[in-house]
């Protein structure tokens, strides 16, 4: 329900947005006028308690999701989309240490993003009377808060749906989904810090009208509806509680812990990765020692098992005269073995015992003991995929490795055989797989 309209100055001078409003409000759109909602819960405290979660942990999911962009390399071309004119961000050189940097701010970007949906839904349906309201308009200002309304509704859903989408399965968006959640994202961010400017001050009023640990005590047979309210929050008519507050914020609070507990073991690993169940990395793939997580199998990259075979050679490029080595020759050189998270865009990361030849000392074969970054090619077809560029810094980390066995065995065919580059700290994307030359770069 709508609250009534406020009165309009009768001063000639608004003679037309009085006329106007008069107008939409005895024509609203069929149908409109017969909407109820008659919930006793719904009201400004409430909205303000979802909104306060949300003003907490949404910042930390827009941050870590830039920081993401920022690890893809938009300086190399390398993040997507790269060509973002003005909204392109500062870049600078993605730290190689601590080596679960990434790990860290992708699986907090995708895991708080996951866990917020119930507050997020729960927060729409606390304000659906005024995203209904009619006219939706009386002001300049309330334009401005229905434009940023509109902005953090659609964005937020859209962030959402396609998120989750992206995480379920590869490839299936008729766009591209980096750049369509990066412009997305925007969109959201933009609507979320002016909606905050507009109605921060109405949450602190709000959020203070009531006593939290005092909700938490009533039950339901003394749940009453909040005063009504000028944004039309509050139902004139409610019908009788069949929940109290703090039921609903039971209902709401449980709803995101059982998100938690069902996704959260796709980052943490342990045994929590058998409670992963909904999402399709959550559980490990492949067999023995090669039995981890698995993005892209080699047959969705279109690898030829023939050139992964022994006429397999890496090629070093980008020092007086190019260097071939083969799979001998790299096992004739010092191994060093490490312990690395291989952390993904999706959000699921694992831990795992790799074993071969340190980037830089390949680096010092080239020719080039000190370059200023590095191209890395791979036998993949998939134009996105099949190279990468490192950072010096990356390139010169003593744990950064080409990779040629795991946990004491080689690297299966689906995890890169013959080899591939594990580097601390850097997307998974960028791991490159069945690598096939390695270009050093004076910058």
């Amino acid at each position: 329900m709508r609250s009534e309209p406020p009165e309009l100055d009768e001063n000639p001078r608004h003679g037309f947005p009085a006329v106007l409003w008069r107008t939409l409000e005895n024509h609203p759109p069929p149908g409109l006028s017969r909407i109820r909602w008659r919930s006793p819960l719904r009201g400004p405290w409430l909205t303000s308690v979802f909104g306060a979660v949300l003003l907490v942990v949404l910042p930390i999911v827009i941050i870590t999701g830039l920081l993401s962009y920022i690890a893809y390399g938009p300086k190399f071309g390398m993040a997507i989309p790269f060509d973002v004119g003005w909204l392109k961000l500062p870049s600078f050189d993605w730290p190689s240490n601590p080596s679960w940097l990434y790990r860290l701010t992708q699986g907090l970007h995708v895991g708080l993003g996951l866990i917020m949906i119930p507050v997020v839904l729960a927060k729409l349906w606390s304000v659906i009377p005024r995203l209904f309201a009619w006219p939706p308009a009386r002001s300049a200002a309330t334009v401005l808060e229905r434009i940023s309304l509109l902005m953090i509704v659609g964005g937020v859903l859209f962030e959402i749906v396609t998120g989750v989408l992206n995480i379920q399965y590869d490839y299936i968006f008729g766009f591209s989904f980096y750049t369509a959640h990066y412009f997305g994202a925007w969109v959201f961010i933009a609507g979320f810090v002016s909606h905050v400017a507009i109605k921060l001050p109405t949450m602190i009023r709000s959020l203070r009208s009531r006593s939290f640990l005092a909700v938490l005590r009533t039950s339901r047979a003394d749940t009453v509806p909040e005063p009504l309210d000028p944004d039309g929050l509050v139902a004139p008519d409610p019908d009788p509680p069949t929940l109290s507050r703090r039921g609903i914020l039971a209902v709401v609070g449980g709803g995101a812990l059982l998100v938690a507990v069902l996704t959260v073991g796709q980052t943490v690993g342990g045994w929590t990765r058998h409670l992963a169940i909904l999402l399709p990395r959550g559980r490990s793939y492949g067999n023995g020692p090669n039995d981890f997580q698995i993005n892209r199998t080699a047959a969705t990259a279109r690898i030829d098992p023939a050139l992964t075979g022994e006429r397999w050679r890496l090629q070093l490029l980008g020092g007086p005269a190019p260097v071939v080595l083969d799979r001998a020759a790299l096992a004739a050189m010092p191994q060093h073995t490490v312990e690395l998270p291989l952390a993904c865009v999706e959000g699921w990361s694992t831990v795992q015992t790799w074993s071969g030849v340190r980037l830089a000392d390949l680096a010092a074969a080239a020719g080039r003991p000190s370059p200023g970054s590095a191209v890395v090619s791979s036998l993949e077809r998939f134009g996105a995929f099949n190279h990468a560029r490192l950072q010096r810094n990356q390139v010169l980390n003593p744990q950064a490795l080409l990779a040629l066995r795991v946990n004491g065995a080689d690297l299966s065919l689906d995890h890169g055989h013959p080899a591939r580059i594990i580097v601390p700290a850097l997307p998974g994307v960028h791991c490159t797989k069945w690598v096939a030359s390695i270009e050093f770069r004076e910058v």
